[in-house]
């Protein structure tokens, strides 16, 4: 095992409820209501495509880039008031770094709204940080995870991704890395190559290591 990649949204922070009060408030100032189902369709995407399709379903004539900066500014400041880390999530970053495992944090969201969560949970504790500003395809692209395998210098199919949605899974699988689900807001089906579990707390660093196969 060359490295293992971290999803930051829901698996290291507890964040997808925050993005859901953000959401509504923004979808709020559009003049439409906003559901968990709508959040559903969102998950581990983009910026740009939350963006798309809260004006889709709200019909509003408001600018795109206003709408970003209203969901960016909302999660950087609601941010900046703290984060819950998940369960297992620091320990088991911690207990790769005791074993010499480069880890990275390959997120989705805007590299101010990581900054915001590095804050409090460590910048020291990543050996590379890749986010939406960092490439031109974010998840299910596995653009994202071949990129933070350059930046280790290590190979794809010897490292493992831990993810909570189907879009990170996916970006995960096609970069050919092993992947470890814990799914929050959709579920994740177990398949060759990747563990599904209920929460990290109980995924140790020797668990991650039988994954690599080959």
């Amino acid at each position: 095992m060359e490295a293992v990649f971290f999803d930051m949204d829901g698996l290291l922070v507890d964040t997808e409820k925050v993005w859901l009060e953000i959401e509504t408030e923004v979808m709020a100032r559009l003049g439409a209501e906003w559901t968990p189902a709508h959040q559903a369709h969102l998950v581990g995407g983009s910026m740009e495509r939350t963006v798309d399709y809260m004006l889709a379903v709200s019909g509003a004539s408001t600018a795109p880039e206003t709408v970003w900066e209203w969901m960016a500014g909302g999660m950087v400041a609601r941010l900046a008031g703290g984060v819950s880390v998940m369960p297992g999530a620091a320990e088991l970053v911690d207990a790769l770094r005791a074993e010499g495992v480069p880890v990275a944090l390959v997120t989705s969201s805007l590299k101010e709204i990581a900054e915001a969560v590095l804050g409090h949970v460590g910048h020291d504790r990543f050996d590379a940080v890749v986010t939406a500003d960092d490439v031109e395809r974010t998840k299910p692209d596995p653009e994202p995870y071949l990129t933070a395998a350059a930046l280790l210098g290590v190979r794809p199919v010897r490292c493992v991704v831990l993810e909570d949605s189907p879009n990170g899974v996916a970006a995960g699988t096609a970069a050919g890395c092993a992947v470890v689900a814990v799914p929050s807001v959709l579920p994740v089906e177990p398949a060759p190559g990747r563990l599904v579990v209920s929460s990290l707390a109980s995924v140790t660093v020797g668990h991650l290591r039988d994954l690599i196969t080959s």
